[in-house]
């Protein structure tokens, strides 16, 4: 089991923290002496999570508040309510998703779900958060991606699947995002000196709400293959103590790099404990992230120009 080392006079944020890898991340940072703010959709099942940590640990810090990944308006809000504290943030882990709704969904903002809840609002948050990481001294952006990036391809030419919507190469493509996200923002911050580490994981099969949650978006219930796929499904799964270690030991570890991405070691990278995992090819073109990244900044409307002026 991985040990997270202290964090005593860190502040953190995760995403998704209420359930799932999310809520094991908070426990363990909190564990360790971080300050966690627990950043939810739902602020009632956040106080929830919130109190079953502090029954672990009674002297942890945590803070419960609303964020809609979804919506760039509450992403806006989030931020600015961080700003307005003044705090730096020392580290940012980017964890919440959803996963594989049967129908195309859309974001408040009219994006496809998964590739404005995944990968849209994490690069805009990240990006409205780049000033109070950039004034702690040694700040970490962790990025949560998944196995599913390794068949993800970036549909330039309709990244909002408007035409032909398919739920696991759309959830692929956005976890892709994701991991190219990461490796142009590690890229970024080697060439402005920025004192940032920005790198990435993906929990293996980790059993979750995601999955089911995924599932049954737009549905009263879950479907009948679902519950038929979990009984009978073969391969090797793990609890979220296991598997939110690679996205801890990316968040935390004094071994992580920069640009690096983390995942299971065992069975086909499904459980076990963290190693370097290889990162799937379409993620490391950097003409390709680049474009994605510019392409990220128009639809948001968020620029890094805007954040943090470039030097000279």
């Amino acid at each position: 089991m991985y040990v997270v080392p202290d964090q005593t006079g860190r502040y953190a944020v995760v995403t998704g923290a209420n359930s799932g890898t999310g809520k094991e991340t908070v426990r363990r940072l909190a564990g360790a002496g971080a300050r966690v703010v627990m950043a939810v959709r739902t602020i009632a099942k956040g106080e929830q999570a919130r109190a079953e940590i502090l029954a672990q640990y009674p002297d942890a810090h945590l803070d419960v508040r609303r964020i809609d990944l979804a919506d760039l308006a509450s992403v806006e809000e989030f931020a600015a309510g961080l700003i307005a504290d003044g705090t730096p943030i020392d580290l940012l882990v980017n964890n919440a998703g959803v996963m594989a709704p049967p129908t195309r969904m859309t974001t408040a903002d009219g994006f496809e779900l998964q590739f404005g809840s995944n990968f849209l609002g994490p690069f805009a948050l990240t990006l409205r958060l780049l000033p109070l990481l950039l004034s702690a001294p040694a700040p970490r952006v962790a990025t949560m991606s998944s196995g599913a990036a390794n068949f993800g391809r970036i549909r330039f030419d309709d990244l909002q699947w408007e035409q032909g919507y398919r739920p696991a190469a759309s959830y692929a493509q956005s976890k892709l995002a994701d991991l190219m996200f990461s490796h142009q923002l590690a890229a970024i911050a080697a060439d402005r000196g920025w004192n940032l580490m920005s790198n990435a994981a993906h929990p293996g099969y980790t059993v979750t709400n995601l999955q089911s949650a995924g599932a049954s978006l737009g549905r009263e219930k879950l479907p009948w293959w679902h519950t038929l796929v979990e009984h009978f499904n073969p391969l090797p799964k793990q609890g979220v103590e296991q598997g939110a270690e690679p996205l801890l030991f990316a968040a935390t570890s004094r071994e992580a790099a920069a640009g690096a991405y983390y995942g299971p070691s065992k069975r086909l990278g499904l459980v076990g404990p963290t190693k370097l995992a290889k990162a799937p090819r379409r993620s490391l073109d950097a003409q390709t992230n680049t474009r994605l990244w510019e392409a990220a900044e128009r639809l948001t409307g968020v620029s890094l120009l805007d954040r943090i002026p470039s030097a000279g």
